[in-house]
């Protein structure tokens, strides 16, 4: 194989979801290998979302947990889920776009759960994988005309909802950190577009970033407040 041809397969690959993920399993291979990923020292230590630390200064706890699991059925649900909706999301918004996308649904999971679960100690992909999902909603209502992407897009809704009516009967699910994610997944796929699907009008894609960036400020002041009081 040429190199032509192999930059073509490489481009054309979901290389960007099989990086987080391989990233992923290395971390619980870590956390394993240091204890065991159910010791919260061992998930402090590697980044697990805990309030009293982010209040202390450690905001990058925040983004780590997308990185994070709990238990071994944890990582492979969202392994699974991150492997199969990520490739397909990855191939509609594109690599930099998809690659933005997940972090920041991440991002705003665990913002919303920060503020609304501030005795909690959460990790998971699940908030950024909630945010792919997200993203799919907006494109079947940007998109509605288009019969393919508004099926899919009918499926996910069923999909969120449905996940969503199971985390409120479940114990030790952050349904706040999943509810955060798909909102802000939604918001990010209208601020960042989708270029493979045609174009996104601008007044879309500018009430999406600045909505999402107040919203994000808002929840961050909000969980601060709480902390502090």
């Amino acid at each position: 194989m040429n190199y032509a041809n192999w930059r073509s397969r490489f481009q054309n690959s979901a290389y960007v979801t099989n990086g987080i993920l391989a990233v992923t399993i290395l971390v619980f291979i870590l956390e394993t290998l240091s204890g065991g990923s159910t010791n919260t020292e061992v998930l402090i230590a590697y980044g697990a979302r805990a309030n009293p630390l982010i209040l202390y200064g450690q905001w990058w706890r925040l983004i780590t947990p997308v990185f994070v699991h709990i238990g071994l059925t944890h990582i492979l649900m969202n392994g699974f889920s991150l492997y199969f909706l990520g490739e397909m999301t990855e191939r509609l918004f594109g690599h930099w776009r998809f690659f933005l996308l997940y972090f920041i649904s991440g991002f705003a999971g665990n913002v919303a759960s920060f503020a609304f679960s501030p005795n909690t100690l959460a990790a998971g992909a699940s908030t950024a994988i909630f945010g792919l999902l997200g993203a799919c909603l907006m494109l079947g209502d940007t998109y509605r005309d288009n019969p393919v992407i508004r099926q899919l897009s009918r499926q996910f809704l069923l999909l969120v909802v449905l996940n969503l009516a199971f985390n409120l009967f479940s114990s030790g699910v952050d349904i706040y950190g999943h509810i955060g994610g798909v909102l802000g997944g939604f918001l990010a796929a209208g601020m960042l577009g989708a270029p493979a699907l045609g174009r996104m009008g601008t007044v879309r894609r500018v009430a999406s970033a600045v909505t999402l960036i107040f919203g994000l400020v808002a929840l961050i002041l909000f969980g601060i407040q709480r902390g502090i009081v």
